[in-house]
């Protein structure tokens, strides 16, 4: 009898999977990176076949190491880096380019203009978000428009648009289910979060067929059946949610005021606000945390760029450290007499600033700054950017008067250093629980769950459990120094300079 499930963690640098047994124990994993392209300055494409076999191989990979076979899972769910786009031929499964990816900046003038003809205050307070290259909908008009045809194909129902997810299914499925869930489609542009519908308005804006779109269902909806040619037997999709929103869950955010930082490739921190979208004042997005058996619930959140982005800089870029793990050894020698800050704009600076054109920086170089240096300001920025969205979610939400504490997943996380600091500079708790893979594990639990393999949300969170918290043992003088340092170095990266913050 089928009583495993398998989530697919589909990320930006690599791929996962990872089998779950009954009692939410992990017994097989597989994983496989893949190639990153980089066509012009600012601009970060995927091949999708690379994407897809990636993904295929880990299954692979996951289910040999657990000894099972594909009709010993139950259930399967998704989780998928956001905002990577792809446009692909119903005929004949076929993508028409290469997906562009969330980190991609190409389409900085198409909001530029946007933004100077008024629209984004519409934007905002019907998808919650801001007019920016991060999301799908630029993206989406710019391949339409610079690929032969593929206007003409769209507007007849020709092409497929869809987030990595929506594709996965679709080539999981044998092209045989076009659907999405709410939380990839709440990263848009495109997607009406209080209406949770697809907004006629604004694919009119961007300029995107309502042909092309997927059925947007709840994230523990029914996404389909595998086609046994493809997966090896006919297995329910019972859960799809972006990695973010998979986090949250993982990290059982169930209640109002609780909040999560996940730091992978980018770091991204969202706090539940319930069921009423709460709108930010200091340049968060409010979005859509999960949709569950149609009941919607809300966050705000604050997306970084670049998260571990910047290690993998200091290991294939400056080639300084032979493996991610070996920074925060590296960080440990530095001199603590030389304040370096690295602000790692390689791709524009997210939140609080949405400063597209902005570029990477460091200051505070002496003839005495090595290797241990640039180490340390790499994982430090990290904590910074963090430091800049807790701020501002601060004053965005005045409903709980209880001190932060933040849980905390992502690859980084395995640093104590990096962990130490954010405590520090936050000046508020870091709770690292025991299962540090909390994105894979909130697809898992909405596939599990969706089947009654797996409890409830209530008797999920009681699962949760703490491996360490990390407490604040900087001392505030030397905290408000670091920070007015950080703001510093910020204020001089801005390429609009009236974006920096007090």
């Amino acid at each position: 009898m089928a009583d495993h499930i398998l989530a697919i963690d589909q990320g930006t640098t690599s791929s996962r999977a990872l089998v779950f047994d009954s009692s939410q124990k992990m017994v097989g994993e597989g994983q496989k990176e893949f190639a990153q392209h980089f066509p012009n300055s600012g601009w970060v494409e995927h091949e999708p076949e690379d994407i897809w076999t990636s993904v295929t191989w880990s299954i692979k990979r996951a289910l040999d190491k657990a000894k099972l076979q594909p009709r010993d899972i139950a259930a399967i769910g998704i989780t998928n880096q956001r905002e990577t786009t792809l446009i692909w031929d119903r005929k004949t499964g076929k993508p028409i380019h290469r997906a562009i990816v969330w980190q991609d900046r190409r389409t900085s003038a198409i909001c530029e203009a946007l933004k100077g003809d008024g629209h984004e205050e519409m934007v905002t307070e019907r998808t919650g978000l801001l007019l920016d290259p991060y999301f799908s909908g630029t993206k989406v008009n710019w391949l339409l428009d610079h690929v032969d045809g593929a206007r003409e194909k769209a507007e007849t129902g020709d092409l497929a648009f869809g987030t990595v997810d929506s594709y996965l299914v679709w080539r999981l499925t044998g092209g045989k289910r076009h659907v999405t869930d709410a939380t990839n489609a709440s990263r848009t542009l495109l997607f009406n979060i209080e209406a949770n519908a697809w907004d006629d308005e604004l694919l009119a804006l961007f300029g995107v067929p309502r042909a092309m779109l997927p059925e947007v269902l709840d994230c523990d909806g029914d996404f389909g059946t595998t086609d046994e040619s493809v997966f090896g037997a006919a297995v329910p999709i019972r859960g799809v949610a972006g990695d973010q929103h998979a986090a949250v869950i993982g990290q059982a955010c169930f209640a109002p005021g609780m909040i999560k930082s996940t730091y992978g490739t980018g770091c991204f921190a969202v706090l539940n606000t319930g069921e009423t979208p709460v709108r930010s004042k200091n340049r968060l997005l409010t979005t859509i945390a999960y949709r569950l058996g149609g009941q919607t619930t809300y966050a705000l959140e604050g997306s970084i760029f670049v998260a571990g982005a910047a290690v993998q800089w200091l290991r294939d870029g400056l080639k300084i450290i032979g493996k991610a793990s070996d920074s925060g050894r590296l960080a440990l020698g530095a001199d603590a007499n030389q304040n370096v800050y690295l602000v790692p704009a390689f791709v524009g600076l997210g939140a609080p600033y949405w400063d597209a054109d902005a570029r990477g920086a460091i200051f505070g170089l002496t003839r005495n700054t090595g290797p241990e240096e640039f180490a340390r300001a790499a994982l430090e920025s990290v904590c910074y950017q963090t430091a800049d969205l807790l701020d501002a979610m601060k004053k965005d939400w005045t409903e709980s008067d209880t001190d932060t504490v933040l849980r905390v997943d992502g690859g980084m996380v395995a640093s104590d250093y990096t962990m130490q600091f954010l405590a520090d500079i936050l000046n508020a708790p870091v709770d690292r629980p025991e299962m540090l893979e909390t994105t894979v594990l909130g697809a898992a639990w909405l596939a599990g769950q969706a089947i009654g393999l797996w409890p409830d949300q209530e008797g999920f969170a009681k699962g949760w459990a703490r491996e360490r918290q990390f407490v604040p043992e900087m001392d505030s003088a030397t905290r408000e120094a670091k920070l007015a340092g950080w703001r510093d170095a910020v204020s001089r990266t801005l390429s609009r300079p009236d974006q920096a913050r007090s």
